[in-house]
């Protein structure tokens, strides 16, 4: 889990797509998956979201737009109890978006002048991404910052900084949203949250500048669709 911290961490995402696929590939219950990647989220997205707002590399005009809809869908969305047979191929589903998103890298594109969205994009936009992440226990991030980058909303930069606030508020409001499924956090959960931590420490400082991140990412892809695999066949 601290590699993939690390690897999410560096773009402002919080990696709860990879905590699912590491749960779903041992068989954790949907019960526990989603406010344990919910809570470990909420830990590397605020470390990411702060580093890129000292930096000054957040829009928050834009990232209000998103959240002001987000927020309020993420916390009802966290308050619905799916059964497993609707949770499992739903956050299977969202494994497999994700590894498209990890696979294809909008932010590699060359740069072009950034203009504001309209609110009639923006608040619709936002409520459906703050519902999914607070049905699955993602933050929506992951889905957030290619669309921000694909219709020149902002730079690559900027983008990483929206997408990290926009967990952290997204994750919050999904635990608040079922504050009864705290309970089934593991046990374990103080040492996978250091784990992560760690990971997003090492992430955020370095980049991961020194490492081929687009060939790790891919392989990640990799693991993603095979933890949605054995989702749907579950």
């Amino acid at each position: 889990m601290a590699i993939a911290a690390a690897l999410y961490s560096s773009v402002g995402h919080g990696g709860a797509s990879a905590y699912l696929a590491i749960m779903a590939l041992f068989s954790v219950t949907p019960e526990t998956m989603r406010p344990t990647a919910l809570a470990l989220n909420l830990v590397v997205a605020t470390f990411a979201a702060a580093r890129f707002a000292l930096k000054g590399q957040t829009n928050w005009r834009l990232l209000a737009a998103f959240a002001a809809t987000a927020v309020p869908a993420a916390y009802i969305g966290g308050s619905i109890e799916l059964p497993p047979t609707v949770y499992r191929p739903l956050v299977g589903l969202v494994l497999l978006g994700a590894a498209v998103r990890l696979f294809w890298q909008p932010e590699r594109r060359a740069a072009r002048p950034a203009y504001a969205p309209s609110l009639a994009v923006t608040l619709p936009t936002g409520a459906a991404l703050g519902m999914l992440a607070g049905l699955t226990g993602t933050g929506g991030g992951i889905f957030l910052s290619p669309l921000i980058i694909l219709f020149g909303w902002e730079d690559a930069r900027k983008t990483s900084g929206i997408a990290a606030a926009f967990i952290v508020l997204n994750s919050a409001a999904g635990l608040l949203g079922n504050l009864a499924s705290v309970q089934r956090l593991p046990a374990e959960l103080p040492i996978l949250v250091a784990s992560v931590f760690g990971g997003a420490l090492v992430g955020t400082w370095l980049g991961v500048a020194r490492l081929p991140r687009p060939r790790l990412l891919q392989g990640l892809a990799i693991v993603l669709v095979i933890a949605a695999l054995k989702l749907f066949v579950t």
